[in-house]
């Protein structure tokens, strides 16, 4: 039997979900919604490592407010597809919040507990105002009572790489979002 060898590339995904036109287009509108409530405000963009940096260094250039960037490292899946409980906060945060708006950016809401656990820990500071804004959706997995404030696409319930989203530390590179065909999920789980 031939091992299968992942390119690591988008012939790797059985199906592209979000085209990179599409991302671009709604990271731009999500711009536009945020710089609107926020206008002149001072906001303190809290990003989620490491899904997240693709999708926030894209946002903050095409944000119309003052920011600052600081970075929380929430490690919840590891080398697998599901997501693990509770998820860990790594590292604190560099900025002081206290009294500051506060925007978190993560790539995907999918249980819910990551975001949740990332809130919690975030209010501790005692922020100003606490907003989420995620690129990713999944409604029907989530498992505890949150939602996003601000949502680039809802997906449906599907393992997704891409545009900072990985399997393994892998697939981040790729342009678009998609699923991962599953003979790949298999063999990058076995590179690792």
């Amino acid at each position: 039997m031939k091992t299968l060898s992942p390119s690591y590339r988008t012939g790797d995904l059985e199906k592209i979900l979000v085209s990179e036109e599409s991302i671009s287009n709604r990271v731009e509108e999500l711009a536009g919604e945020l710089s609107a409530i926020y206008e002149n405000r001072d906001v303190t963009v809290v990003s989620i490592l490491s899904g997240a940096l693709v999708f926030t260094a894209d946002l903050l250039r095409q944000l119309e407010f003052p920011t600052r960037l600081d970075c929380l490292r929430a490690e919840s899946y590891g080398n697998t597809t599901e997501s693990q409980s509770p998820p860990r906060i790594t590292n604190p945060l560099k900025t002081d919040v206290e009294g500051k708006h506060v925007l978190v950016v993560d790539d995907i809401l999918d249980s819910g507990r990551t975001l949740q656990s990332i809130v919690e820990y975030l209010k501790q500071a005692k922020p100003a105002s606490l907003k989420t804004c995620v690129l990713l959706d999944k409604k029907e997995r989530r498992k505890v009572a949150i939602d996003a404030d601000f949502v680039g696409f809802e997906i449906q319930d599907a393992f997704v790489v891409g545009y900072g989203l990985d399997f393994a530390e892998r697939y981040r590179n790729l342009p678009c979002i998609g699923i991962l065909k599953q003979a790949f999920q298999e063999a990058a789980a076995h590179r690792v």
